[in-house]
């Protein structure tokens, strides 16, 4: 019998996908993993039975990794919503150690990520109130004007001791490992950013200075966990609020930023983009996760829009305008340029996204609707 296109298609996509991977100690089933993605939905910071599901559910449904939506570490100036869940308080973990125990019962693994978002933080806003908006210049996120207070080395210590203190508090209570969120224009990349980071001591400087406060908290963090529980560290070049920023120009200082941070004790990277499918510098195709995996050798996560251009189930089965960006993701996993791709709204949108991708059931695959932030689905 002569196998159909888009039989072939699935198939191809089933054994590109479902190829285990390692992370530091921890071995993955396959190499799809879910986006962090902020719900609120966590009333006084405390994930509920609803969060179990949620995450639960997609565990259930073939997703390998579980990468958890922003949660807070203890600083009282790390956030600005009650309702995002925080990594701190006896609450608040005996909380998101059930949702690490219904993953697991489903079958998948689960990483918190860890989050300080810095000057984003608007002074007054709880769960703190009273809590100062702090970042490494007390610059907002697009480097425009001041709006809050300059990091002390006291501050600065404070904060990698938050860090830290919530990696062991997630091992303790049954997580597979933890993601430390250095993008999108939050502290650990308004240290990272020329644009915010106007220092002058040893944490401003030249591009491999300005690495100085998120190696710290990496360290850290490997220092008190045990040597083979996984930290990844998300990055990304864009803000939210400057999406043409960029850390770096070249990959040579790409490379003078990650070096540091993978040699503080990364296990993976997480390269976050807009729209995965772009080359990040002139003169080659690969994404920015496959400049971080050539220039670093770490494992590294793909992400941006996928499942979001166009029409994917016809991209899958071979047809349609987006078969090429759908194919040169598949190419690309082939060829091991990066290791993973996570899916944030797609997945969002339909827990059974992973399973029916992994069946090769395309045509069920339902697109996005911006109507499923409103709900736990």
């Amino acid at each position: 019998m002569t196998v159909s296109a888009p039989a072939e298609s699935a198939s191809r996509a089933a054994g590109i996908l479902s190829r285990p991977l390692s992370l530091g100690g921890l071995t993955v089933r396959n190499r799809i993993a879910m986006a962090p993605m902020t719900r609120q939905f966590s009333p006084g910071g405390v994930p509920g039975e609803d969060v179990v599901s949620y995450y639960s559910r997609r565990a259930a449904a073939g997703v390998g990794l579980i990468v958890t939506e922003g949660t807070y570490v203890g600083h009282d100036s790390a956030g600005e919503s009650d309702s995002v869940p925080r990594f701190h308080g006896a609450d608040q973990l005996a909380g998101w150690a059930k949702v690490a125990e219904g993953v697991h019962a489903a079958g998948g693994r689960i990483v918190p990520q860890l989050w300080h978002i810095g000057t984003v933080r608007r002074a007054g806003s709880p769960p703190f109130a009273d809590a100062p908006s702090v970042g490494p210049s007390g610059l907002s996120a697009d480097g425009a004007k001041t709006v809050g207070e300059t990091m002390t080395q006291r501050d600065v210590d404070d904060v990698i001791g938050a860090f830290a203190e919530a990696a062991a508090a997630a091992e303790r209570i049954g997580f597979d490992g933890v993601e430390v969120h250095g993008a999108h224009g939050y502290l650990l990349d308004q240290f990272l950013w020329e644009g915010t980071n106007r220092r002058t001591d040893a944490y401003g400087g030249d591009p491999v200075a300005r690495t100085k406060f998120a190696a710290e908290i990496v360290a850290a963090i490997r220092a008190t966990v045990s040597p083979d529980f996984p930290i990844l560290f998300r990055f990304s070049q864009w803000k939210q609020t400057k999406y043409d920023a960029r850390l770096a120009q070249t990959p040579q200082e790409l490379e003078a930023i990650l070096a540091p941070i993978a040699a503080a004790g990364v296990d993976a990277f997480h390269a976050s983009t807009r729209r995965y499918w772009q080359p990040e510098f002139d003169g080659s195709d690969l994404n920015l996760a496959g400049w971080t995996k050539k220039l670093t050798g770490r494992p590294v996560i793909t992400v941006g829009s996928v499942g979001l251009d166009g029409d994917f189930q016809k991209a899958f089965q071979g047809e349609g305008a987006s078969t090429r960006g759908i194919d040169d993701l598949l190419d690309r996993l082939e060829r091991d340029e990066f290791d993973m791709v996570a899916v944030g709204r797609a997945l969002l949108q339909d827990p059974e996204w992973a399973a029916k991708v992994l069946a090769g059931r395309f045509d069920e695959l339902a697109p996005y609707d911006a109507a499923s932030l409103k709900s736990l689905s």
